[in-house]
């Protein structure tokens, strides 16, 4: 099915699995066709499981179903933790964003509401393409995405990852003092800068 997420948010037909669910609403119709690439602004990070619920994919009526690589793709894609049954991801994921980006002025009070208007924003414009933006790669923290050569890639302490589909099938050496296109918007590459940690499918960081 049409339902696997890349770094980019696009939602792409493959056999490949994911360990984390996402949503970001009712995106497909009765024949299980994709038709939009949102309907909410809040896009979702959730666990496979929780509390024993059961749900058949794309069903009429209901939310669509997304799967990711791992939790980095998802943040990459514009998503962030669930308050339902990731709540202490969440409280976490939202102190460091809050932390990340003094410049907006928010608190432990601010709605995620608002934090989810700054992500929509910085994840898809009114076109419908994906926002990305030039930094150093010197500035990168782990877990950001960037693409090189038109392709995604997984910045981590000293190397690069290439993403596909199916995981990570090659590895290059962090360059140095260089320019690239970021994929992971702005305010969570912050966010992972001031301290939070993104799970990341890859053993040999």
């Amino acid at each position: 099915m049409q339902n696997r997420v890349d770094p980019a948010g696009n939602i792409i037909d493959t056999r490949a699995r994911g360990i984390w669910m996402g949503n970001r609403g009712q995106l497909h119709d009765h024949t299980k066709k994709i038709l939009r690439p949102f309907k909410l602004k809040p896009w979702l990070i959730c666990l496979l499981k929780f509390k024993g619920r059961r749900r058949t994919v794309m069903s009429p009526g209901l939310y669509t179903e997304l799967f990711f690589t791992d939790e980095a793709v998802a943040l990459s894609a514009g998503h962030r933790p669930c308050c339902e049954c990731r709540r202490q991801d969440f409280n976490q994921f939202k102190m460091y964003w809050i932390k990340g980006n003094p410049g907006f002025g928010f608190t432990e009070k601010t709605s995620i509401k608002d934090i989810d208007a700054v992500l929509h924003n910085e994840r898809i414009n009114q076109k419908g393409n994906k926002v990305t933006y030039l930094d150093n790669i010197d500035n990168l923290p782990r877990g950001s995405f960037i693409f090189m050569n038109e392709q995604p890639y997984l910045v981590t302490s000293k190397h690069l990852f290439h993403w596909t589909p199916f995981g990570y099938d090659e590895k290059l050496a962090l360059p140095k003092n260089h320019v690239v296109t970021v994929l992971t918007p702005r305010s969570i590459v912050n966010t992972f800068s001031a301290g939070y940690e993104p799970q990341m499918a890859i053993s040999f960081l």
